[in-house]
């Protein structure tokens, strides 16, 4: 029988410190897109200000220039090292740079920054840790059918194995706390969705959801193909669920892979 994740003892809420929310945008050929999402940041976010910081993932067009014309700070990987690669190497700039919430959405448009405050509320206000905007509870636009299916089922293995009640498992819009964020680990390059969520709670980190509003790409492809997809998530899952507490380093250790 499939294992399943044994949580610790959720922690007791820690005080996210005055420093600002950064919102990271992992990018890859994103240029015609980008720039509108940078500019639906808003400048504060419940009294804090905020920081766009793009991880451009081996574009091969302008994602770096029009970013920055944006006034985002960018970090650039030459080559495409993958999107759980670019989330890991967000988290752990953004935390170097002080940030008391360290939240990120896809850089394409689904997901809307002017909603960044519904994600940070519960941890500013110190009721949860690690928070994933759900698209079925909240508003989906639209949705291919094969992609509403696909995520449905992945979700109800997510949700069994981490005997937790999530409604969206792959979600592109979330938001972790700094402590969170300093310890979280994501354990392969390809993706992050499951096995961050399971490292998250594995610590003892408290998650919470809230509705968010979602609509498919205007332009552009996504790079997510199901059978690739379940390739490189079904075997990290099943390493996540076996991994020793000793084998999750925090993401400020070093990290060859970053």
């Amino acid at each position: 029988m499939p294992m399943r994740l044994s949580p610790a003892p959720q922690q007791r809420p820690v005080d996210v410190g005055d420093g600002p929310v950064v919102l990271v945008l992992p990018a890859r050929d994103e240029a015609a897109r980008i720039g509108d999402v940078i500019d639906r940041l808003p400048v504060i976010v419940l009294g804090r200000r905020t920081r766009c910081l793009v991880i451009d993932d081996g574009s091969t067009d302008d994602t770096a220039a029009v970013a920055r014309h944006h006034g985002a700070d960018v970090i650039v990987h030459e080559r495409g090292r993958g999107l759980g690669a670019a989330v890991r190497a967000g988290l752990r700039s953004a935390v170097d740079a002080g940030a008391a919430v360290v939240a990120f959405c896809d850089a394409d448009g689904e997901y809307d920054p002017a909603e960044l405050h519904h994600l940070v509320a519960p941890i500013v206000t110190g009721s949860a840790d690690y928070v994933v905007g759900s698209r079925f509870d909240g508003s989906i636009h639209r949705m291919l059918p094969h992609r509403r299916a696909g995520n449905r089922a992945l979700t109800a293995g997510l949700r069994w194995v981490a005997r937790t009640p999530i409604s969206d498992g792959q979600s592109g819009y979330r938001a972790l706390s700094r402590a969170a964020a300093s310890e979280a680990v994501i354990g392969h390059d390809y993706n992050y969705a499951q096995v961050l969520t399971l490292d998250v709670l594995a610590r003892g980190f408290r998650y919470h959801e809230v509705p968010i509003t979602y609509s498919f790409r205007a332009s552009g492809r996504s790079f997510v193909r199901l059978g690739t997809y379940l390739r490189h998530v079904v075997p990290a899952v099943w390493r996540q669920l076996h991994a020793p507490p000793a084998a999750r380093p925090s993401i400020l250790k070093p990290d060859s892979r970053a």
